[in-house]
């Protein structure tokens, strides 16, 4: 089964970096974080991916032509503004009308993708994601009138459940799909949500995405403590 991997944003909250760099080469303990994402999904059996390029993508296809990776990676050029619908619209070709993983290049999980997998084929979804539930960025309080009569500390029970990726999609997905201005988070997943078509897989475990220079240091110490098992197989 292939894996694309959506790698074409501008990453414009991360300007420290994505002036000169697109998102998905941000290194995470010396690594790009887009390495740490092909290898969780080669633990898995994974080995043929995808990458959907975009903003300095040139840079991403030189890493792969650099770096030998013991898998089959495809670093197709998806257009520099297209959005996430689109540049899955642009790779129908390469996709053969099978079924697929998808992720995004800016995204790391210890989520167990045999379960996911297994979830998406038993329920016989169109498309299933991974939902999870990241940690509260404040404690939580109530007041009644000058009073504090409730506190919580943060926590990951402060905040509901959210798309953190790692999809499984059939191929009819392209049916859902129109131009590179269509955006795959809103009326597509919209429209196989009310056909009752949209699965979710809730992952409890390790999860963190990377937008701000406070994402990147939650995964340096989250890769430090092994919170999520990496491999370092290529710098």
């Amino acid at each position: 089964m292939k894996v694309v991997i959506l790698a074409g944003g501008l990453g414009t909250r991360l300007p420290e970096y994505t002036k000169t760099i697109p998102k998905p080469m941000v290194k995470i303990k010396g690594i790009p974080i887009i390495t740490y994402i092909i290898n969780h999904y080669k633990k898995f059996g994974f080995n043929h991916f995808i990458i959907a390029t975009g903003y300095k993508g040139r840079i991403i296809k030189n890493y792969f032509k650099k770096n030998k990776f013991e898998s089959n990676i495809e670093v197709i050029d998806t257009g520099p503004k297209t959005m996430t619908g689109g540049r899955l619209k642009r790779l129908e070709p390469f996709l053969c009308k099978e079924r697929f993983m998808l992720t995004y290049g800016d995204g790391l999980s210890n989520v167990s993708l045999d379960k996911l997998l297994l979830l998406h084929k038993k329920n016989k979804n169109l498309v299933t994601l991974t939902a999870v539930r990241p940690p509260a960025r404040f404690g939580a309080i109530k007041v009644k009138g000058s009073k504090v009569i409730y506190f919580r500390e943060k926590s990951y029970l402060d905040e509901g459940w959210i798309n953190g990726g790692f999809f499984v999609f059939e191929p009819e997905i392209f049916n859902f799909l129109n131009n590179d201005n269509t955006f795959l988070e809103k009326e597509p997943m919209q429209m196989i949500g009310k056909k009752g078509k949209l699965g979710a897989y809730k992952h409890k475990g390790f999860w963190q995405c990377l937008d701000t220079i406070r994402d990147k240091e939650i995964l340096e110490k989250s890769i430090k403590q092994k919170n999520f098992i990496f491999s370092n197989e290529k710098k």
